[in-house]
């Protein structure tokens, strides 16, 4: 299943309505909503549910709705969409099935906590926009035997948006000159051998020879 922000998914597009209701709330609403069905199959339009904010929602609009398919809430008796979606996330009977659309820590804090995949909202708009529009009516291409259902579905659709885990660091080279300890064939540890001496051997006691020669100790009374 599909869970969409739905205001917080339209502020990171463009769409802005058309004719009278270009510019409102209500046209960029309804601009979002065509664009959004006219991207999704049939199949999957029907596993996909967007909220909105019920401060936006024009009077006497009831609090559930249907778009070519899509299921449109308005978070009526909640403190915002938010507070909805938690709500929707709590109460899901397979949280694992479900992919979340938002950029709203809030939201994506209580997917985590149920299991449930997320992607931000601007991520999954930029990922969306790279599926041609489908003919009115238009039907999914995937094989039947798909469940449009599961979160597995949705994550290879929309797989690039999804949060990834960070590379693991690198291990610390060895130091150069240093070779480190290694088993021997008796299962001990051979111990680190230290730098090899650059200067040969006697080469104190033939400089202090030449010291001496070039400032011969002074006799007494001089």
């Amino acid at each position: 299943m599909l869970l969409i922000d739905g205001y917080n998914l339209l502020h990171v597009t463009d769409l802005f309505g058309e004719g009278g209701l270009e510019g409102t709330l209500r046209g960029s609403r309804e601009a979002l909503l065509a664009y959004v069905a006219a991207r999704l199959s049939a199949r999957e339009r029907k596993r996909t549910t967007i909220v909105f904010d019920a401060a936006g929602a024009p009077p006497g609009l009831p609090a559930e709705q249907s778009h070519e398919g899509l299921r449109v809430l308005f978070a009526r008796g909640y403190a915002d969409a938010d507070a909805m979606l938690e709500a929707l996330i709590e109460q899901a009977r397979a949280p694992k099935s479900l992919l979340v659309v938002s950029g709203d820590r809030r939201v994506q804090r209580a997917a985590r906590q149920r299991g449930a995949a997320w992607v931000k909202s601007r991520d999954w708009f930029q990922e969306l926009r790279g599926r041609s529009p489908l003919a009115p009516g238009g039907s999914s291409q995937k094989p039947a035997a798909v469940d449009v259902g599961d979160a597995d579905y949705w994550i290879e659709q929309f797989s690039r948006g999804l949060p990834q885990e960070p590379p693991s660091p690198e291990p610390p080279a060895a130091s150069e000159g240093l070779r480190a300890a290694s088993p021997t064939p008796s299962g001990s540890i051979e111990p680190v051998q230290p730098p090899e001496n650059p200067f040969p051997p006697g080469y104190a006691e033939d400089l202090a020879e030449e010291l001496a020669e070039l400032d011969p100790p002074r006799g007494e009374g001089e």
